[in-house]
């Protein structure tokens, strides 16, 4: 895949509708332009050419967060995960491989190899560690949710990169007085209105929104989050946001887990009762609860 100044077909109109532009399948000066501008605010190396990679993040499967916490596409419809599919493409940040598995007493980890990311796997310790989720029970339990709520561990960082209709249906409020053309594909834009002056962030200009959006595999959001998870790790968490997607998504997620008791709500029993009680405080809802409910059987089947 290249599309640069001086391209013609149904590519171009593809990326045209994609960006807002008048789909002629021409790509010229305003077309370079417009994909500049949407590498740049997608952190990639703004040249104007579509290359592979450009195309692919610009035609993956969004997975957001809409206001409630539920994985949406980027025009706000929600997504069913079935964190078994490879298939789904989603917005991710690799994590740093940590050292080898260390054992954790009680906890067969090498039975989850082939079933979780060996990257997971390695996180796990320091978890049981730091948070007690060192039961075979608690830990069926965080990895059923982790991994759906991250789409099988893929989703390390919220993508807000909505249309305009995206905008308007699920941040509604936030966009009654501004044009919500005006933000489209702006992640940073977008993220800054919609998180503005709440959870601990600064108002719109100051971009906090954006720069403590969600990450991690149960996605800590807001600055005042990042500050109390701060706490819990030897890093300048605030100053360095992006550690919490790049070495820190698990970890991060136990402590969410932690901050919600769900230890206690986990410890209920290993029945579809409890994996919905465990649901209903991590999404609020019972979103993809026959999902989370496999995954809890599966992961406690070996684990157990």
């Amino acid at each position: 895949m290249l599309l640069k100044v001086g391209s013609k077909g149904d590519d171009v109109k593809k990326v045209q509708e994609k960006l807002g532009l008048t789909a002629d399948g021409v790509f010229g000066a305003g077309t370079s332009k417009a994909v500049k501008d949407w590498q740049k605010a997608n952190g990639l190396a703004a040249d104007g050419i579509v290359g592979d990679g450009t195309w692919s993040k610009m035609f993956a499967v969004i997975a957001a967060r809409d206001e409630t916490g539920n994985l949406v596409d980027d025009d706000g419809n929600t997504i069913e995960i079935n964190s078994a599919d490879d298939d789904l493409a989603v917005e991710t940040a690799s994590p740093v491989v940590p050292a080898p598995v260390a054992t954790v007493q009680g906890l067969k980890l090498e039975k989850l190899k082939g079933k979780v990311p060996d990257v997971v796997i390695a996180q796990i310790p320091e978890c049981a560690t730091k948070f007690q989720i060192n039961t075979p029970l608690r830990l069926a339990h965080f990895l059923a949710q982790c991994g759906h709520e991250s789409a099988g561990f893929k989703a390390t960082q919220e993508n807000l990169n909505y249309s305009a209709d995206g905008l308007n249906k699920i941040f509604t409020k936030y966009f009654k007085t501004v044009n919500a053309a005006s933000y489209a594909r702006q992640p940073e834009k977008i993220a800054s209105r919609v998180y503005a002056s709440r959870m601990g962030n600064g108002d719109e200009a100051s971009k906090e929104g954006y720069k403590y959006r969600g990450r991690g595999y149960i996605q800590l959001t807001g600055k005042s989050n990042y500050a109390a998870f701060d706490a819990a790790v030897n890093e300048d968490i605030l100053s360095n946001p992006d550690l919490v997607s790049s070495k820190y998504p698990l970890l991060s997620a136990a402590w969410y887990w932690n901050s919600r008791s769900l230890n206690n709500t986990a410890d209920q029993g290993a029945n579809d009762a409890a994996v919905t009680a465990v649901t209903k405080k991590v999404n609020g809802g019972t979103i993809g609860l026959a999902d989370r409910i496999k995954h809890f059987k599966e992961y406690y089947a070996l684990l157990a």
